[in-house]
């Protein structure tokens, strides 16, 4: 039976969604139905269509008492909003229903997995979140929060273990039918650990180990754990909370982690290889992967940052907060590396090709410009032995605004940079990432829709992503180099 509360969100976001213009929208990622998203949660494919979930506040376009949103695609590119499928309205979830996952039970529902909290007073007098993990079962509609909800508590932690960062759980079934789960935690030591349980039939839980331990590597708390086979080696996403930079390879903040390895299921032990960031701009929070029914390992992340999202308004904004673009990814190299869905090819139209373009100074071509582009470049020297200082392409232009990315190829760096998009706050404006290159030769994809810019560099060695608020009639794009390039661009229009 559907709750008060949820009926009461459910009719406030169908009436308040007539109020956000299409065009005010992104075209093709998903964002809001209104007010405010994050993290992905549910992630999954049921029923002949992919389910996209989402930390939501319906009420406001800032952060508040989590929902979680719904929305249903064909494509994963082109998105229909389903009623709000949680609410905050059971005494242990009281204070928000906060990320978690989805799966398909033998018997045809759909299974939630998700953090509920509740705030507790401290002698000191103020509040902190006791978070425990719950379950819904429904029909990819509607519903049911289970009737012994929480399914795992305090008494399920491993000694030490705080009972205030206990969350975003992550399930799967494996081929012997049983099922799996990560959580985040945070042990004594402050910083980060991701714990694996079992379930023989995914509601009765319990704790199996300690799968990883930060002790302090990547910044503290590790929420939004993801794990998956690919590609014969093991991996772990996780977005590790208040980081210090390591060179460029990760950056201050709420940032992301890679973990490459392998994996001994007799032991369930996990053993380390290889660690990077999942991208390498500003924007990009709490991934989630899916395996598509023709196998391709898909992730999501939200294209946000949390120290960037509060410099707007609600009456600018009737809604805040969108999903980056739907990545394949696959190791090569011992990397992960990323590339936008193939679906969007089909999104093409439009196409203008120009090929060995002499770039020094500034240059403007003829079809070049958008808001909703698929681009592709690749840039050389033109004489080899004096190599280009500097080049970039700048995009979201006219007089005034403006965002670029830029390569210098003698210290091997790529910036994106957006303190000319239209920003009024003293914000994160800039990201830089140490690029691989021969001799300044570069391979660019870069993917506008509307508010955001993806950089794909090298066939998807490493990504770039930055949201950019800026008036929708600044539609240039533009190259410049400080030396002589040449250019290859291909440029699509995405209808």
């Amino acid at each position: 039976m559907t709750s008060q509360t949820l009926r009461e969100a459910r009719t406030y976001e169908e009436a308040s969604e007539k109020f956000i213009k299409k065009e005010d929208r992104p075209d093709f990622h998903l964002s809001t139905r209104t007010g405010w998203l994050n993290d992905p949660n549910g992630f999954s494919y049921y029923k002949g269509e992919y389910h996209m979930f989402y930390q939501y506040h319906p009420y406001d376009s800032h952060w508040g008492p989590m929902h979680w949103g719904h929305a249903v695609s064909k494509d994963l590119l082109h998105w229909e909003y389903l009623p709000a499928a949680l609410a905050p309205d059971e005494y242990y979830d009281r204070d928000g229903c906060f990320s978690g996952s989805a799966i398909e039970l033998p018997d045809g529902r759909q299974l939630l997995m998700y953090t509920g909290v509740i705030k507790e007073r401290q002698k000191s007098g103020g509040f902190c979140e006791v978070q425990t993990q719950c379950l819904a079962v429904g029909d990819g509609r509607d519903y049911e929060k289970y009737e012994n909800n929480p399914v795992l508590d305090e008494k399920d932690l491993p000694e030490g273990s705080s009972r205030f960062d206990f969350r975003d759980p992550k399930m799967w079934r494996k081929e012997d039918g049983t099922y799996c789960c990560v959580i985040g935690s945070r042990p004594a030591d402050g910083s980060g650990q991701i714990l694996l349980y079992t379930s023989e039939d995914g509601f009765h839980w319990r704790f199996k180990k300690i799968l990883v331990s930060n002790n302090n590597r990547f910044g503290k708390m590790w929420e939004c754990p993801d794990f998956f086979m690919l590609d014969g080696k093991a991996v772990l996403l996780t977005s590790p909370q208040d980081m210090l930079p390591q060179g460029f390879e990760y950056h201050n903040g709420n940032g992301t982690l890679c973990l490459i390895g392998d994996f001994d299921e007799e032991t369930d032990t996990f053993t380390e290889q290889h660690n990077q960031s999942i991208d390498y701009g500003i924007d990009f929070y709490a991934p989630q992967t899916i395996l598509t029914p023709d196998g391709r390992r898909v992730m999501i992340g939200w294209m946000q940052n949390w120290d960037t999202c509060g410099g707007h308004t609600d009456q600018e904004h009737l809604w805040f907060g969108q999903m980056s673009l739907p990545r394949e990814i696959f190791i090569k190299n011992g990397r992960l590396y990323q590339k936008p869905i193939r679906e969007l090819e089909d999104m093409r139209s439009g196409r203008v090709e120009y090929q060995s373009v002499p770039v020094a100074g500034t240059v403007n071509l003829e079809g070049i410009k958008g808001r909703k582009v698929d681009m592709e470049l690749s840039i050389w020297p033109e004489d080899e032995k004096n190599v280009y200082h500097k080049f970039s392409v700048r995009f979201a232009q006219n007089a005034q605004y403006q965002t670029s990315v830029s390569f210098r190829p003698k210290e091997s760096v790529l910036k994106i940079d957006r303190k000319f998009s239209g920003s009024r706050r003293a914000v994160i404006h800039q990201r830089r990432s140490k690029i691989k290159h021969e001799n300044g030769r570069l391979k660019l994809r870069l993917i506008l829709d509307q508010f955001s810019a993806e950089i794909f560099v090298n066939d998807g060695e490493q990504v770039m992503t930055a949201t950019m608020y800026t008036e929708r009639a600044a539609d240039g794009i533009s190259f410049c180099a400080d030396g002589e390039v040449r250019m290859d661009v291909v440029k699509y229009d995405l209808i």
